[in-house]
């Protein structure tokens, strides 16, 4: 079996803790199934659980699970006995031990180098903990409630059962999505929207599932195809610093690009496991006849990504649930009442996901980055809106600007996050003569000197 496994990964040319990873990982699909074919809310919690414990097992090791099971106690022992600061004790620990597993281990160097852990399921697992924790310290609360807050809320404690079927859901942890600990109740239970009978019958999840293995499949033939074309070693080879400047930045951009099919592939897989268990079931569409909706399954908007009009959409279109946790758990609740969000909100968020994805000095550098790219293409939407509707030609152009401003920064940006070290990133930064930092901070600076007022006719809620 050992040699199968080698031979297997060699063909493919990915590491064995790797292809026993991806076997686990698709292996989610079949799992997720059987998960639709159980009697009874407490039997699929428990298998729920058992699920995720043995394919992490399968995947990872036994020690997998010891580690996913200090979060877990940490967040229900504080929603036990301190409900009042719940949420907060959760978070400082829970980031607190994630921070400690990435630095013994250093995963992103191991991922680098076609190594695997657990540490990117302890991740994903984090998270869940942390909003399951704030949810239920929201309970309490009377008023001042956010709508997200008053949609996943918890007044009750979950079992002990209910909470570890949701941490593990059926291997859910391994690259998400994120969901919240209410949708997953109510899902178990046949409530709320999956709550059928004959006049509200069970939408069938089989061409969503088919369509994103389909997807999955097209990702993964890409990168395979692109990888051997733009490794990242090339950034420290003196041949790429020979190159002329276009050369270097067009080679910046099909490194990021060939990148991002590796993810992808993952969250594509991930969005056909939460399809067909059902969880990934978000409502109808208005159409007529109406069809179902899938957006809780779905992490990731491939083409939306790559034709992104604008920074500020990226949130939306890349690891949408993550962006979708950062936004309630910490830009929502950064904002003073009474005042409008700022770039301080923005930089703590990017911060926070920093911290999250590692300490490399590449994620910190990349999410600050990010943080600029965005506020920058805020600025030229303030420009675009101010510009009355008679002078529609030159509002196109700076849409068509704001595009290409954010394809720039974001594959300029993300040289860091796929590199990592402090050297290599500033190397890559600086071969482009940091284009991708100027450019934004300049626009930045721009709009703190230029505030035109929106056109009447058009003005609108700032994004």
């Amino acid at each position: 079996m050992g040699l199968e496994m080698e031979s297997l990964a060699a063909s493919i040319g990915v590491s064995v803790p790797v292809l026993r990873f991806l076997l686990c990982f698709v292996a989610t699909i079949p799992v997720s199934f059987l998960w639709r074919l159980l009697p009874g809310p407490s039997t699929k919690h428990l298998y729920s659980a058992l699920s995720g414990v043995l394919l992490s097992y399968l995947s990872f090791g036994f020690s997998s699970n010891l580690h996913f099971l200090v979060p877990m106690f940490l967040g229900y022992a504080s929603m036990l006995l301190f409900r009042r600061h719940c949420g907060l004790i959760t978070f400082l620990l829970g980031f607190g031990y994630l921070i400690g597993c990435h630095v013994y281990y250093m995963s992103g160097d191991a991922w680098k180098e076609g190594g695997i852990d657990a540490t990117g399921a302890l991740m994903v697992l984090t998270l869940k903990v942390i909003s399951c924790s704030i949810n239920y310290n929201d309970g309490l609360l009377k008023e001042g409630l956010s709508e997200a807050q008053k949609k996943n809320r918890l007044i009750k404690l979950p079992s002990l059962i209910e909470y570890v079927g949701y941490c593990l859901c059926c291997g859910s942890h391994f690259a998400g999505p994120v969901f919240e600990m209410k949708d997953y109740l109510e899902w178990t239970d046949g409530n709320g929207i999956w709550k059928h009978d004959e006049q509200n019958p069970s939408p069938s999840p089989y061409c969503a599932t088919i369509r994103a293995l389909f997807q999955a499949a097209f990702c993964m033939g890409l990168y395979l195809y692109l990888v051997p074309q733009f490794p990242l070693s090339r950034f420290i080879d003196p041949v790429y610093h020979d190159w002329p400047f276009w050369k270097r930045l067009g080679y910046q951009y099909m490194a990021g690009f060939t990148a991002r099919w590796k993810y992808y592939f993952i969250w594509s897989i991930s969005e056909a496991s939460i399809i067909i268990s059902g969880l990934g079931f978000s409502g109808w569409t208005k159409s007529s006849p109406p069809k179902p909706r899938w957006d809780r399954a779905k992490n990731v908007d491939v083409l939306g990504l790559e034709f992104v009009k604008s920074a500020v959409e990226i949130p939306l279109k890349w690891n949408i649930q993550v962006s979708t946790w950062l936004r309630h758990y910490v830009y929502e609740r950064l904002i003073q009442k009474g005042r409008k969000p700022g770039f301080f909100q923005l930089l703590a968020t990017q911060t926070v996901s920093a911290v999250w994805h590692g300490l490399y000095p590449g994620y910190i550098i990349f999410f600050v980055q990010s943080a600029l790219m965005i506020a920058g293409s805020r600025v030229i939407y303030r420009w675009q809106q101010a510009i009355p509707p008679s002078m529609a030609f030159l509002k196109s152009i700076l849409r068509f600007l704001n595009f290409a401003y954010t394809v720039l920064v974001l594959n300029y940006s993300c040289v860091g996050f796929m590199v990592l070290s402090l050297h290599e990133t500033l190397a890559s930064y600086g071969s482009v003569y940091y284009i991708g930092s100027v450019i934004p901070i300049t626009l930045i600076v721009l709009g703190s000197v230029i505030k035109p007022a929106p056109a009447r006719s058009n003005a609108r809620k700032d994004q």
